[in-house]
C-alpha cells in the first residue's frame, strides 16, 4: 500500500472495512477485531492511527513488537487460526501497520472465550442471538435451515399414503418391501432424526405442517391500487399444507387474479394470461425452495394493479448478487429440500429458473435487501392490462 492510498483511507474515516487503532498491547482485544473481520467479509486494521485520524507516532521498535503480537494472536487467540498479512507504511508522522484480514472460509470464528464477533458498521459487536449464530453456521455450510427438527411433528404426522406413493414412484419399490422400519427409511432420506421430522420432512410429507410450523406458509393478498391498503383488498388467502399443495394453491391464487385475453383464439378458449404462467412457476418454486428457514416469517405474494411482488425471507446467500442469479449462478441454501423438489415440483435445480422467467417475460426486477434480510421479485404488469 502506498502512503497516498493510506492517507486517502484515513481521510474517509473508519467504516466496515477499515478500523483504526492508536496502538495495540492486548491480545484479547486484538483477537476480537480479527474475529470480527474474518466473520464479516474481511477488512483492514490500521495500527498507529487514532480514531480522530491523527498518527500516534509508532517507531521501528513498535513494529517488531506488533508484528509478533499479531502473529501470535491470529494463531493462538482465534479459533480456528487465521492467516493475516501485515505491512509497515512510513509516514511523516510515524509508522503505521496495516493488518489485512481475509474473509474467512471456516466461519464462524471465535476468540479464546468462545465469543463470536462480527462487524457492525465501523464498530464490532458480539453475536448472542441463537438465530444469528445459526445463520453464520448456515453460511459456512455447517448447518442448513431445512434440516432443523420440526419439534412436535413425529411419524404420526406423516401423510403415510402420500409418502408411500412418492416412494414407489421414485424408487421403484414399495415401502412395505424394505428391510428397515419406516422411521429408519425417513432417517436415511434425511427427513427425520430421533423420531422427529425435520423442516424438509414436515414440509414435504406431513399432513398438516403448519400446525407446528405456522410461519412457513404463503400469505397472498390482492390490492385494488398500487400500494398496501389494510382496509381495502380484493382477495386474501393464507396458503398452507404440504409444499406441493402450497405451490399449486399459490399458482392458482396469482393466475386467478390476473387478466386474460383471447388473443386470436375462439370464444371457448380459456385465454392467455397477461404474464406467462411459466414466470410464476419458476419464481414461486424458487421462493419455496430457497427461502431462509431460519427466519420465522411467511413468504408474501402481493398482487397490485401495476405489478406482482413475491417477497421471500432471507437475502441471497453467501456471495450471490442479483447479476449472478440473472446469469444462472445459484447457491443451494436448503439442499435436502432442493433434492426432493426436483421430483415433486417443476424445479430443476440448475440455476436456470431466473433465466427462463426473464426469457418469457423480461419486465421483472429483483431486489436483494441485505439490511432487511429479504429477497423481492417485482413482475410488472402491462399498462393496458391493469385493473380499473
Amino acid at each position: 500500500m502506498e502512503t497516498t492510498e493510506l492517507l486517502e483511507i484515513i481521510a474517509r474515516d473508519e467504516d466496515g472495512k477499515h478500523q483504526f487503532k492508536a496502538n495495540v498491547r492486548n491480545a484479547q482485544s486484538l483477537s476480537a477485531e480479527l474475529v470480527a473481520f474474518s466473520n464479516s467479509e474481511g477488512g483492514q486494521l490500521f495500527i498507529g492511527v487514532s480514531d480522530d485520524g491523527t498518527f500516534s507516532g509508532l517507531t521501528r521498535r513498535d513494529m517488531g513488537r506488533l508484528n509478533q503480537l499479531v502473529a501470535n494472536t491470529s494463531s493462538n487467540n482465534v479459533r480456528p487460526p487465521i492467516n493475516v498479512q501485515t505491512e509497515n507504511i512510513s509516514t511523516p508522522n510515524g509508522l503505521v501497520m496495516v493488518v489485512t484480514v481475509a474473509d474467512g472460509i471456516s466461519k464462524p470464528y471465535m476468540d479464546n472465550n468462545g465469543a463470536i464477533w462480527v462487524k457492525s458498521g465501523a464498530d464490532k459487536r458480539k453475536v448472542t442471538s441463537r438465530e444469528e449464530i445459526q445463520r453464520i453456521f448456515q453460511r459456512a455450510g455447517l448447518i442448513h435451515g431445512d434440516e432443523i427438527p420440526a419439534q412436535g411433528l413425529t411419524l404420526a404426522d406423516l401423510d403415510l399414503e402420500y409418502f408411500k406413493a412418492f416412494f414407489l414412484k421414485n424408487y421403484g419399490e414399495s415401502v412395505a418391501k424394505q428391510d428397515v422400519p419406516l422411521p429408519k427409511i425417513l432417517e436415511n432420506m434425511n427427513l427425520m432424526k430421533g423420531g422427529i421430522l425435520n423442516i424438509s420432512g414436515a414440509l414435504l410429507f406431513a399432513k398438516n405442517p403448519s400446525f407446528r410450523l405456522p410461519v412457513f406458509i404463503v400469505k397472498a393478498v390482492v390490492y385494488p391500487g398500487t400500494e398496501i391498503d389494510e382496509k381495502h383488498y380484493i382477495d386474501s388467502q393464507d396458503i398452507s399444507g404440504k409444499i406441493a399443495d402450497v405451490f399449486q394453491k399459490s399458482m392458482s391464487f396469482v393466475l386467478g387474479n390476473l387478466r386474460y385475453s383471447q388473443a386470436e383464439q375462439g370464444i371457448n378458449f380459456p385465454g392467455v394470461p397477461e404474464i406467462p404462467k411459466i414466470v410464476f412457476e419458476e419464481l414461486i418454486v424458487n421462493s419455496l425452495i430457497h427461502r431462509d428457514y431460519f427466519i420465522s416469517a411467511p413468504i408474501r405474494i402481493f398482487v397490485y394493479s401495476d405489478r406482482v411482488e413475491i417477497i421471500s425471507p432471507g437475502h441471497l446467500p453467501n456471495n450471490l448478487t442479483v447479476e449472478n442469479i440473472k446469469s444462472g449462478n445459484s447457491n443451494i441454501r436448503n439442499p435436502v429440500l432442493a433434492s426432493f423438489a426436483t421430483r415433486i415440483l417443476p424445479y430443476r435445480g440448475l440455476g436456470s429458473g431466473i433465466i427462463r422467467s426473464l426469457k418469457a417475460y423480461p419486465d421483472i426486477e429483483f431486489y436483494n435487501d441485505v439490511e432487511g434480510n429479504l429477497f423481492k421479485v417485482v413482475i410488472r404488469r402491462q399498462t393496458n392490462n391493469r385493473r380499473n
